[in-house]
């Protein structure tokens, strides 16, 4: 098997009548791709330093997992897929699916942050 072309015209078109093509070609596409990538990249590195940041207020291992906002995360990710949408067939669930993998490494690695980090006590106190 080879790969594809990358310059080359459309091979397949879909049935759909209100889809409309992005791209002239496979090398379009790429760009585009590799162009969102970044900015995905950048962003989830942006979220990362908040990550960090939210470990200097939990208590403990369970805050750190805090299940239930695991479980606000995860639904505001499905409803912005639904609001987001244009027209891609199960976006909700590749987007569930990202975010549950992104936020299990998140997780782990404020772990890793917090138990690197020294007690300051109980500000309440």
């Amino acid at each position: 098997m080879q790969e594809p072309d990358t310059h080359g015209a459309p091979l397949r078109e879909y049935t759909d009548p209100d889809y409309r093509p992005l791209c002239a070609n496979l090398a379009e596409v790429r760009a585009n791709i590799d162009r969102l990538d970044d900015e995905i990249v950048r962003l989830i590195a942006e979220r990362a330093m908040y990550v960090k940041d939210a470990a200097r207020f939990k208590r403990d291992a369970f805050q750190v997992s805090a299940p239930a906002r695991q479980a606000q995360v995860f639904d505001k990710a499905r409803a912005l897929a639904q609001r987001h949408n244009p027209g891609f067939a199960n976006l909700e669930a590749v987007v569930d699916a990202a975010y549950r993998a992104m936020v299990a490494a998140f997780i782990a690695n404020e772990q890793t942050y917090f138990n690197s980090m020294k007690d300051v006590g109980d500000a309440h106190e």
